[in-house]
């Protein structure tokens, strides 16, 4: 999600919030066990999830952690997250982006963050971040991709026809010539003992939830396409009845994340 304050993108997600939750690969389970065990998470200990977005993370490090406090800038993504975390009373939303961190938030054992890195000043959110991570703590960056196997195939088709319609992907931080890879503004921080982990699952897509997927994304949103948003469900629609005759899809995903703790917590120089 976009952060207040860093990018000057703040706004731009307010129409995709509804789509999110249908659209984009979850995290998968195993991963995210597997990054509370390596942070040695525990029930006494607090979470931040920044730039929560419908809140996937903050839900799922709930029952692992005493309470999560999720944090997004846009308000569309905050009120879809509160209606998806509805009688989980263990985590509590904060309007505010990294901008926004000050002490006031409280002290964190884990910090997470879900497709939401790239839109901050990174090395900025990494030193304000030392503030409020306690001693042994650690951030985590969460990602998903498509593996590169003969069942994502489609894929490509997919993404050409989403891109036809979509505002020009450069406007994304991540999409500029020289952009720097996360890891290196990880090893030239606080946190600079960095490893990653991943976890491939084969997964069935309903064919209706690739509309949803197209319109989660900021570039290919209803906001900005407008009245061409019909043209673009008809078109996919059109790829889905071809790809998927039978009505079935599969997709391979690979959720990652890389965990990142101070090195002389971990008994490294």
């Amino acid at each position: 999600m976009a952060m207040s304050g860093d990018s000057g993108e703040s706004g731009r997600f307010g129409s995709t919030a509804d789509h999110y939750l249908a659209g984009r690969p979850a995290y998968a389970d195993l991963l995210i066990r597997r990054v509370a065990a390596l942070a040695g998470l525990g029930r006494g200990h607090d979470v931040l999830d920044l730039g929560c977005g419908p809140g996937q993370l903050a839900r799922a490090f709930a029952p692992l952690a005493r309470t999560v406090v999720a944090m997004d800038p846009e308000p569309e993504m905050l009120r879809v997250a509160t209606e998806a975390s509805a009688g989980i009373g263990t985590i509590r939303f904060v309007h505010g982006g990294s901008a926004d961190l000050a002490p006031g938030l409280g002290r964190f054992h884990l910090v997470v963050m879900g497709r939401s890195f790239h839109w901050m000043d990174r090395a900025a959110t990494l030193r304000a971040l030392d503030g409020l991570i306690e001693p042994g703590g650690a951030v985590a960056l969460f990602h998903t991709e498509h593996a590169e196997l003969l069942e994502n195939a489609w894929v490509a088709r997919y993404n050409e026809v989403r891109r036809r319609y979509a505002e020009d992907d450069s406007r994304q931080p991540h999409r500029h010539a020289g952009w720097v890879r996360h890891e290196a503004f990880l090893l030239d921080s606080p946190f600079r003992c960095v490893e990653a982990c991943a976890v491939l699952e084969r997964r069935a897509v309903a064919l209706d939830r690739l509309v949803d997927r197209a319109l989660s994304m900021s570039s290919s949103s209803r906001e900005r396409l407008g009245a061409k948003t019909a043209a673009l469900e008809h078109d996919i629609a059109l790829l889905s009845r071809e790809i998927a005759p039978e009505g079935q899809l599969t997709e391979v995903i690979r959720s990652s994340a890389l965990l990142a703790r101070r090195p002389h917590e971990e008994g490294l120089p």
